[in-house]
């Protein structure tokens, strides 16, 4: 790196830094608003100052949500009383959300230590990989299998299926630039735009998913099941699985249409991988046990006794299956240790979950649905429904994360939503929360696995918008035409 470049990267993470200072200190001097108290508005600058920090990456996000809860803490913007504020400030880590989110790096580690998730995808490729359209259906199924076990797209997508089907393209001497197009736009992309469908589909695909149910919870008391919120999105999701691969083969026009030669390269990779092995064997019994706890633990219809007890949450089950693997000897308690992202994630969702309710009980969010309802109040429920809907979902072009957005908009999307007649809370929370895995394809950065897939080369610069452009709208539609509908008929 020369000098000059070096200087100007230092120069663009000094601006990075002092941006979120920046806004807290111009909302800070601005004169409070009628209707908010000088405590209210200088908490909501110190928000708005996290939630630039995270936009911009200003440093680890988990450094910048830790940041802004000790200054939230210290200043004393929820509870004058020190030793109040410093419980509101500890109150998030004991939140069972976090606690799922970070099981769900640990699951990724049983994953990839055991080598299930390598296998899974390569048997689909084998089966279904002897056309080109087939194999984009493979690379689609393989996330579908991974999704429901798997609450991390990043982990999923980035760490299981990308690996794999980064050595497809090369078969065929479809390389990035040039010869991306053979075939290594369509199987890059499908896989993409699999996983953000995934996302939405399983309520435990999605890290964000679960933070987004606590707000929706706490702000307007909605609560789903694992299944309620499976059947809620289904008759979009499944639909999208089946048309995605065959949009995108449309769209990316690979140019090798048949493809016996992957099914072959599978097979060698599997027989080299041998028959399954021990931890292979308990990691899927796991995982499936782990699939069935989720599923009929949350009914309230089905007994499941556990330890006495005839309803197992959703966080106690991670707990279970993590328990089993360190016994099993699947993962070791070093693996977990040394698992940096999931820790990170954990500063970072309990400082974010935590703040954003803080807006919550101090007012903040009362205030700003009474004033930004008004516009809405005249028209029909509906339509004022639509509108937030959309600007929930587009909105995203100016988040680089997923939880980021669900903590910083939901609650006031929700809050606004509340405040005019007659609009179904209920159905504009679930589709705000389906939407947030369908976002992911919008950009390349909207979502974890993101970055990966437009780094890989294989789709080019102006492809990866535009692709996101198009798939966000049909995804965006689906929403309204199809999930709206059977919400409302449920």
């Amino acid at each position: 790196m020369t000098a000059s470049s070096q200087a100007a990267e230092a120069k663009g993470v000094r601006w990075k830094l002092v941006a979120p200072l920046a806004v807290w200190l111009a909302i800070y001097l601005v004169p409070v608003p009628a209707g908010l108290n000088v405590n209210q508005w200088h908490y909501f600058a110190v928000f708005a100052a996290v939630i630039t920090g995270l936009i911009l990456e200003s440093m680890p996000v988990g450094a910048v949500g830790l940041i802004g809860l000790t200054v939230a803490g210290v200043g004393g913007y929820i509870d004058a009383d020190p030793n109040k504020s410093l419980r509101w400030m500890l109150a998030g880590f004991a939140e069972s959300t976090v606690w799922l989110i970070v099981g769900a790096f640990v699951f990724s580690i049983g994953y990839r230590k055991s080598q299930l998730g390598r296998r899974i995808a390569l048997v689909l490729v084998r089966r279904l990989g002897r056309n080109t359209l087939g194999l984009g259906y493979a690379v689609a199924m393989s996330d579908f299998l991974l999704a429901p076990a798997t609450p991390s797209n990043t982990a999923r997508s980035g760490g299981i299926v990308y690996p794999i089907i980064s050595n497809i393209p090369r078969i065929y001497g479809s390389e990035p630039g040039p010869t991306a197009g053979k075939i290594g736009t369509y199987v890059m992309w499908t896989a993409f735009a699999a996983t953000a469908i995934t996302s939405s589909l399983f309520f435990t695909a999605l890290a964000p998913n679960a933070a987004a149910l606590a707000i929706a919870k706490k702000t307007v008391g909605v609560d789903v099941s694992w299944g309620q919120w499976f059947v809620g999105f289904a008759p979009l999701g499944i639909l999208l699985m089946i048309l995605v691969p065959l949009l995108s083969y449309a769209i990316c026009r690979p140019e090798v249409k048949r493809s016996p030669e992957i099914s072959e390269w599978a097979a060698k990779e599997l027989g080299a991988m041998g028959p399954m092995s021990r931890n292979e064997w308990i990691m899927l019994a796991l995982i499936v046990l782990a699939m069935f706890l989720w599923i009929a633990g949350s009914s309230p219809d089905i007994h499941v006794p556990v330890l006495g007890s005839n309803f197992v949450n959703a966080t106690t089950v991670v707990f279970i299956v993590i328990s089993l693997m360190l016994i099993t000897g699947v993962i070791e308690f070093a693996d977990i240790v040394s698992e940096k992202s999931a820790w990170e994630v954990f500063f970072y969702f309990t400082s974010l979950l935590t703040l954003a309710s803080g807006l919550n009980e101090i007012g903040f969010i009362k205030w700003f649905a009474n004033e930004f309802a008004k516009p809405l109040t005249g028209l029909a429920p509906s339509t004022a429904m639509i509108l937030l809907v959309a600007l929930f979902f587009w909105i995203h072009y100016f988040f680089s994360s997923i939880t980021s957005h669900a903590a910083a908009v939901l609650p006031v999307v929700l809050a606004v939503g509340s405040g005019i007649p007659d609009l179904p809370v209920a159905t504009l929370a679930m589709l705000c929360m389906y939407s947030l895995g369908l976002m992911g394809v919008i950009s390349p950065y909207a979502t974890g696995p993101a970055p990966m897939y437009y780094g890989s080369g294989y789709i080019g610069k102006g492809q990866f918008w535009g692709f996101g452009l198009m798939f966000g709208a049909l995804y965006f539609a689906g929403l309204l035409l199809i999930v709206l509908p059977w919400l409302q008929m449920r």
